[in-house]
């Protein structure tokens, strides 16, 4: 297995200079990075179909043990203020339960049990999307509760750093970047840890893209819950109508602090018509503007 296999180039790697050592940590994160392109495909094709789920009111789960249970965990906390993703349609299975998110459960991502009973227990389904990440692709954990959710119709989505694993071929979207041997053997925090990261940013990210929570490359669903995200919504209103800061301010007023219903509001369309563009757009700021052909933006 690719990423517990020992490289004599670095047995002495102890012995070596401070920053030699950093040196030799810095080029596996850019080979952990180099690592995901080949996957580019999968990753698209994952997304486009998580995109229907979704659209459905399906839930993004996130599933793993250790290291990548918690990368899971991390990438789906950031949704919800980035991209306004509700809370209610996020699970995290983790092998060992929450307690396992600030101290190591080793033995819990053997339980083929607990994978198995946590995606039944979350009421799992055809609408769902289900990331399973596992570095060696072998945690009976995680494969368990893929095999489970795909039974249950739900999207599964396998995520690995060796050619080959196991649960490559227990979902319906395999995602293989094959990071290789560690510099620290079996250390998979390092480069597979790295490269499993970017690859749920790439996911994530892409889906929120396609689900309409973005427009013109700004976060134009994300929630305003301070003063510094308040003042990048005024300016976001203002960059995408090119109106002043004070029709900004009294759009997101009127709207509620709906950055998308504010813009179509500071383009002077009247809010109900304006909540009713979005409705039929599901949300899509671009596709609700396409309604009103007067307007020159």
């Amino acid at each position: 297995m690719p990423t517990e296999n020992f490289s004599t180039r670095f047995q002495d790697l102890d012995a070596w200079p401070s920053l030699d050592i950093l040196s030799a940590f810095y080029e596996g994160q850019l080979a952990a990075v180099a690592a995901v392109r080949p996957a580019l495909p999968s990753i698209a094709a994952a997304a486009e179909e998580a995109v229907i789920r979704l659209r459905r009111g399906g839930r993004l789960v996130y599933v793993g043990a250790g290291t990548s249970g918690r990368i899971g965990v991390q990438d789906g906390a950031e949704l919800p203020p980035t991209f306004n993703w509700p809370d209610d349609r996020l699970v995290y299975l983790i092998a060992g339960g929450e307690g396992a998110l600030l101290r190591a459960v080793e033995d819990a991502e053997d339980s083929v049990e607990q994978g198995t009973a946590g995606i039944r227990d979350a009421g799992v389904g055809p609408d769902d999307v289900v990331i399973g990440v596992a570095a060696s692709g072998r945690t009976p954990f995680t494969i368990a509760a893929l095999q489970e959710a795909k039974a249950r119709g739900a999207q599964t989505i396998g995520i690995s750093n060796n050619p080959g694993a196991p649960i490559l071929d227990s979902c319906s979207h395999p995602i293989l970047a094959d990071t290789g041997e560690e510099v620290i053997a079996g250390s998979t925090r390092m480069k597979a840890g790295t490269a499993q990261k970017v690859i749920l940013n790439l996911l994530s990210t892409l889906v929120m893209v396609r689900l309409g929570r973005v427009y013109r490359g700004l976060m134009v669903h994300m929630r305003a819950t301070n003063a510094k995200l308040r003042r990048r919504s005024e300016i976001m209103v203002s960059q995408i109508t090119g109106c002043d800061d004070a029709t900004a301010i009294e759009a997101l007023k009127r709207a509620n602090g709906d950055m998308k219903l504010a813009s179509l509001i500071a383009l002077g369309i009247d809010p109900a018509q304006a909540q009713a563009a979005l409705e039929r757009s599901d949300g899509n700021l671009r596709e609700a503007l396409a309604q009103f052909p007067e307007l020159s933006i």
